[in-house]
Formats: structure tokens, sequence, C-alpha cells
């Protein structure tokens, strides 16, 4: 009987795939079976991170925010591999002034980040869901944040830091990921006739370089009492691009450890 959680020689885009969760992706979808064809704007990180390619796996330099670099993206997809079966929206920015208060977040950098996290997603699905919708099959599944969907504890930044500097959630992500989520229903509905699936998964935070305090700080509002797992996010990414899911679309997969069940 076939695993329905298997990818097998399904061709997968996954944009910003040098990043934490990206990478953990690569490696669970290789595992899995599938193609994956990994976009970041950064070639070197993505070698230096994932390696070199291989039969089935493919990597490729392009700004998610620059529908002419989708479009040279997808030419050499179609070169080799053809239509993508599963898109994965994953890039995120982090602008130069990303952790500014509200009150003085400058406009440029609020426009950047909306580039990416939103307006990126969007060109990816033109630029690869299209030719998905064209063909009457494809899955699609976008990275939200339990800041799209609730309000930063404003507590828990207090001493907090990240790789040695002070963080916190501004509002530009928060609003970003809650558009993100906006468009993941809109385009479920949209070409749900047409045989694509568009889902999302809310990840709650990852454990990737936080000091202590910021991870005790976290974990207490959780109801499993600690961060999440990469390969743990990776996993309901899986689920939404494999056939094992085939009756899911418009759907959040909420993977926060019981954040938002309070």
């Amino acid at each position: 009987m076939t695993d329905p959680f298997r990818l097998q020689d399904k061709v997968v885009v996954l944009t910003g795939a040098a990043g934490i969760i990206g990478t953990e992706v690569v490696r669970s979808f290789l595992e899995a079976g599938a193609r994956v064809f990994a976009i970041d704007r950064n070639k070197a990180l993505l070698q230096q991170k994932l390696g070199p390619e291989s039969a089935s796996f493919l990597h490729c330099a392009a700004d998610v925010s620059d529908r002419e670099s989708l479009l040279r993206a997808r030419s050499q997809l179609d070169a080799r591999w053809g239509t993508a079966d599963v898109l994965l929206n994953n890039a995120a920015a982090k602008s130069a002034n990303f952790f500014e208060p509200f009150e003085t977040f400058p406009l440029e950098d609020w426009n950047e980040v909306m580039g990416v996290n939103l307006t990126g997603a969007m060109l990816a699905a033109q630029v690869f869901g299209s030719p998905m919708a064209e063909r009457g099959q494809g899955s699609i599944v976008n990275t939200l944040s339990i800041y799209g969907i609730v309000a930063p504890d404003q507590r828990i930044y207090e001493g907090s830091m990240y790789l040695g500097r002070p963080i916190n959630t501004p509002a530009v992500y928060g609003a970003s990921k809650a558009g993100l989520w906006g468009l993941t229903k809109y385009l479920a509905s949209y070409w749900g006739h047409r045989g694509v699936r568009v889902n999302a998964v809310t990840p709650g935070g990852v454990s990737s370089g936080q000091n202590d305090v910021f991870m005790e700080n976290y974990s207490s509002r959780v109801p499993l009492g600690r961060m999440a797992e990469v390969s743990e996010i990776a996993q309901a990414m899986r689920y939404l691009a494999s056939d094992a899911s085939k009756y899911v679309t418009g759907h959040n997969l909420v993977v926060d450890g019981g954040w938002t069940a309070w």
C-alpha cells in the first residue's frame, strides 16, 4: 500500500531555503523522495548550508520580491523538471532596522519586509502556482507565524537576546503574516475548483540561538513547556504537501505547543 506521506518524485519549490526552517525542510523532503528546487537570494549560502546539487536537489538564487527573478527561476525549473507539484512559500525578511520600536519604524523597512513576506508569496504563487492550476493539480503551503494570528506577549522580551542582540517582534512581521493568512484563504477558494490546495503552517517559536532568558520566558507561556524543534515544523509542512492531506485546503495548521490555546 502506498504511503500517502511520501513525496516520491514530487517536484517541490521552496523559497527561503537557506533559513533555519528551510534547511530542515530540504532534508526532510529529500528523505521523503521529493525533488527539491531550493530558492534563496544568496546562492553561496545555499551551497554552504545545503551542499552541492544532485539528481534530486537543485538550488537557485532568486529574489521573491522581484517577479522577473522568479520567472528566470521558473525557466530553470521547467528546463530540468517541469511544473512544480508543491510550492512552499517560506521566504521571510529581516530589514536593517527590524527591531526598531513601532513609533520610529522606517517606512522603507516596512515596505522591504512586506515585499518579501507577503508580496513575495503572492508573486511566487503567480509564477509557480498558475501552472499548477493550468494542469489541474498542486499544493501550496505558506509559512505563517503565531504572531500572524495573535499579538506578541511583550513581557517575554524583557532581557531577551538573539545571537547577542536585544530582540522583539515588530508590527510589520505580524502584519505581513496576518496578510499571508488572508492570501492563503483567498487562493484556497480561488484555485480549489482547479485542483490546487492552499494551506498554511503556523510555527511556534523555534529554538535557534536565543538566550536562556528568552527561552525560559517563552517556554513558560507554552502548555507543552518548551520551544519547537525545527523538524516538527518541517513535518507539518510535509503533511500538507503530501497526499495525506489531499482533502485539506484553506487550513492553518498551528504547530505551537499550545501557545494559542490559553
